[in-house]
């Protein structure tokens, strides 16, 4: 599992990729995270588009940037590029009732910027 972060103008880009196994680097994750929120970003765009599949510990990760983020005034969201494995896990938990996602990174950006939510769309 890797979890690069870069910020476009006013948005901070999480491009996760490999698998995020249940159990995975717990303290990994928790510099990721923390690096994340260091960054004090409003608009968070996490790309899912190189991870075949989730498990609990990558839910939780992505649940809790969610969490932070829209805890702030203005604080937006969104995940793209999910594989259908990733969608399924999110469908399942009922998450893609909750968080906005979108099948791509231009059309994540969009919603980002416009503020509107794309929840279930893909």
């Amino acid at each position: 599992m890797l979890i690069k972060i870069e910020r476009q103008d006013d948005v901070c880009v999480l491009h996760l990729s490999g698998r995020f196994a249940t159990g995975a680097d717990i303290e990994y994750l928790r510099a990721k995270s923390d690096e994340i929120r260091s960054f004090n970003c409003a608009k968070v765009l996490v790309d899912l588009s190189e991870v075949p599949s989730m498990g609990s510990t990558a839910i939780g990760f992505v649940v809790g940037i969610y969490s932070s983020v829209m805890k702030n005034p203005g604080g937006r969201f969104v995940m793209v590029g999910a594989a259908p494995r990733v969608r399924e896990v999110f469908e399942l938990t009922r998450l893609s009732d909750v968080i906005p996602s979108s099948s791509d990174v231009p059309n994540g950006m969009a919603i980002l910027h416009r503020g509107a939510t794309a929840i279930g769309a893909s």
